[in-house]
């Protein structure tokens, strides 16, 4: 179970966070366009209802994004569109090299990933860095890391499962403090593959509305459970107003890496490029006590630390 916690992190905790806003809000869904574009600061209601047209007038967000030719808020009446998309199986993975290269992914994955707003990777000619930590169980050693962040000035992306922000809702509750972005990794985390429409769409609901009881914030960002997912479930997860966030470069970081911090401190930085999306698994105690020397080391190099805000929009 690939419980990564990848940290998107930057440089400055004053950037605007994806979780400010305190009312939910589900917007009306609408045709895919070329210029289509989601703002980094959406928000969605708890309420399942359809908007009205009476709500306020600030701009609406692109948050329900759907391929169907007629809008739709609620995720099931598109069953059959959804059900026309390919439901194979696939897990994310890429080869490391240690030339610094960007890993090669397939053109027919990249289209995929762009037609559904999925990221794995910032701009390749820019030396900056996304810090991403998966959340599965705590292992006790968030705390440390938040405070290395803190200290380095570094906002990272958390996504939690259902388990872990019912177990530790105060931990939660620093990482919105400290600016940090948390995600939703979902409630049991399944293989999304093999769950129905209905079945995902609970997976992430039980999720957000419990973060959004606990902080009153919401969440916009997903990294699918083990890397699994598949056409039909990259359009759903968007369709309900989710950026999918892979990663570039990872390791088997869940369990004692045999060279300890230093070869979780040397495996990074031999594979580090630029627009890297680091995924880091926060159970990790190598992880952990590698973590300050490599943030160091890495903004040594030149490197900016950015937030999964600023992947999405470009900047």
């Amino acid at each position: 179970m690939v419980l990564a916690v990848c940290i998107a992190v930057y440089a400055g905790k004053n950037q605007p966070s994806s979780q400010n806003a305190k009312e939910k809000v589900y917007p009306q869904a609408k045709v895919i366009t070329p210029n289509n574009k989601k703002p980094v600061n959406q928000t969605k209601t708890e309420a399942k209802q359809e908007p009205t047209k009476q709500e306020p007038t600030k701009q609406e967000p692109n948050k329900a994004d759907t391929l169907i030719s007629e809008p739709t808020t609620n995720v099931t009446e598109s069953s059959e569109v959804l059900e026309n998309l390919s439901n194979e199986k696939r897990g994310w993975g890429l080869k490391r090299n240690k030339l610094h290269a960007t890993p090669e992914v397939p053109v027919a994955i990249q289209q995929t990933l762009k037609k559904y707003d999925a990221y794995y990777l910032g701009n390749p000619s820019r030396k900056e860095i996304y810090l991403t930590f998966d959340e599965g169980y705590e292992n006790g050693y968030t705390p440390k890391i938040l405070d290395i962040l803190r200290e380095n000035n570094v906002t990272a992306a958390f996504f939690v499962t259902g388990h872990y922000l019912k177990s530790q809702p105060e931990l939660v509750k620093r990482m919105v403090k400290e600016g940090h972005i948390v995600g939703n990794h979902s409630m049991n985390h399944p293989c999304f593959p093999d769950l129905t429409a209905e079945q995902i769409k609970e997976e992430l609901e039980q999720v957000e509305n419990e973060f959004n009881r606990l902080t009153g914030k919401n969440m916009i960002y997903l990294r699918s459970p083990k890397g699994e997912y598949s056409e039909r479930t990259l359009a759903q997860t968007k369709a309900l107003g989710y950026y999918n966030i892979f990663w570039s470069l990872a390791m088997k970081d869940w369990v004692p890496m045999p060279g300890g911090p230093d070869e979780a401190y040397q495996t990074v930085m031999d594979n580090l490029h630029h627009g890297a999306v680091v995924l880091l698994h926060a159970v990790s105690q190598d992880n952990t006590e590698a973590l300050d020397r490599l943030i160091k080391d890495i903004k040594g190099q030149g490197y900016t630390f950015k937030t999964l805000d600023e992947l999405i929009a470009g900047k």
